[in-house]
């Protein structure tokens, strides 16, 4: 009786990658070549769409789409009017993430950027201090604190548990939450794809009708974390709005 076996790879060959070249802190991998390619794509998609056509076309009407979304369902959303100023900083966020999420689903690369946590944790500092950093430049030191443990509402008495905690969600839950959802969405997907990607090549071998099922699935699994790699990009943009929206104007 022929019994198939399922050559899984561990986890960590999933997600590393050997160096292609340099050594140490410069080591280049295949992650680090897609996060240069991202940055190469969001540039390029943006400058060819400069044209400043009347009737947009091609990448100049997908750009003007894709700022509409981010201005009008983000930055309005959350920040109001005030926060159009940061744009461009929300609409480069909102692209550089979906392009290194996309490449999951990218033949041959099919590998996601942010499902390794390098990626996810160093944007995630960049947004740590820009809005710590706006909420002392708008507020003064005295008052963002203030504003941040002792927030308006709560009964005194509660201030002894309330504080605490809001302590700990500016510093830490607020970062850590910001950068492990993404990363820890984009590996779960990664992970599924490469299970049913087995799965299917196994059961193809022996017999193309059992890999009907699994195959079906991987299929409907790669349409499935298209629309994930948007909405982690959109979840990851719209956080980011929201904090720095509220160190620009407290709660009252």
């Amino acid at each position: 009786m022929h019994v198939l076996a399922l050559d899984f790879p561990p986890i960590s060959h999933l997600i590393r990658w050997p160096t292609i070249f340099g050594s140490g802190v410069w080591a280049v991998n295949k992650v680090v070549l897609e996060e240069w390619l991202a940055v190469i794509l969001v540039l390029w998609f943006f400058y060819s769409a400069r044209k400043g056509a009347l009737v947009p076309q091609g990448a100049q009407n997908l750009a003007e789409a894709v700022v509409d979304f981010v201005r009008n369902n983000i930055i309005l959303q959350t920040m109001g009017s005030e926060g159009l100023n940061w744009t461009p900083f929300l609409l480069t966020l909102f692209t550089f993430i979906f392009v290194c999420n996309i490449f999951e689903v990218i033949p041959v690369i099919q590998m996601p950027v942010n499902a390794r946590m390098a990626l996810p944790f160093f944007m995630t500092m960049i947004v740590y201090f820009i809005y710590h950093f706006v909420g002392l430049r708008e507020q003064g030191i005295g008052a963002y604190f203030k504003n941040m443990l002792f927030p308006p509402g709560v009964p005194k008495f509660l201030y002894i548990l309330v504080s605490p905690i809001e302590l700990i969600t500016y510093f830490f839950t607020r970062p850590l939450s910001l950068a492990v959802r993404l990363f820890a969405n984009m590996l779960a997907g990664h992970l599924l794809l490469a299970t049913f990607a087995i799965l299917t090549a196994t059961l193809a071998a022996s017999t193309y009708v059992g890999a009907v099922v699994p195959g079906a699935l991987l299929v409907a699994l790669y349409g499935f974390e298209v629309l994930v790699a948007v909405l982690q990009a959109f979840i990851f943009t719209i956080l980011t709005a929201v904090y720095i929206g509220g160190s620009m104007h407290p709660a009252h």
